[in-house]
């Protein structure tokens, strides 16, 4: 008796290297939902070989990352050596601290803590436009229409 081909699942091996590139522009972009998008795509999740065991996630070059929409009341609760007493607690406004660390924060709070060591390292962030990735030729990513544009998953697949 012959097994079908088509009951065969695809899962892709540890050495299954196929990342992409992607560039994303932050200008006029809400943390919130910036930050969605770049787990997603640190993850692999967009890809249809997706499994949660094995790292298949895509490299993120972010670009005017200075230019982030961001809620200036809202305030970071900084720790740092915890059971200090006096200046273990640091407390600052979102304004006052620079826009990659806050979009590092935000990154990090959606991953788990062994996916962020590892995922953290394939994200870039630069304030202005200019960035030395050149070579790496990245796919430019709108994030208006990322989730309801139903080409661009079709895309993707293409590219793998």
């Amino acid at each position: 008796m012959t097994m079908n081909s088509l009951n065969k699942t695809f899962l892709p091996t540890q050495d299954y290297k196929n990342r992409n590139w992607f560039l994303i522009d932050c200008k006029g972009q809400k943390l919130g939902r910036l930050s969605t998008v770049i787990t997603a795509l640190l993850k692999g999740k967009i890809k249809p070989h997706y499994s949660p065991s094995i790292d298949t996630g895509d490299s993120i070059i972010l670009i005017n990352a200075d230019s982030i929409l961001l809620n200036k009341e809202k305030k970071h609760y900084i720790v740092h050596k915890p059971g200090r007493p006096g200046y273990s607690l640091k407390i600052k406004k979102v304004s006052e601290c620079l826009p990659k660390f806050t979009i590092e924060r935000a990154v990090k709070g959606m991953l788990s803590e062994t996916e962020t060591k590892r995922l953290m390292r394939r994200l870039n962030i630069y304030n202005d436009n200019n960035h030395p990735h050149q070579a790496q030729r990245p796919i430019e990513i709108n994030i208006e229409d990322f989730y309801s544009h139903p080409q661009f998953h079709i895309n993707i697949s293409e590219l793998n």
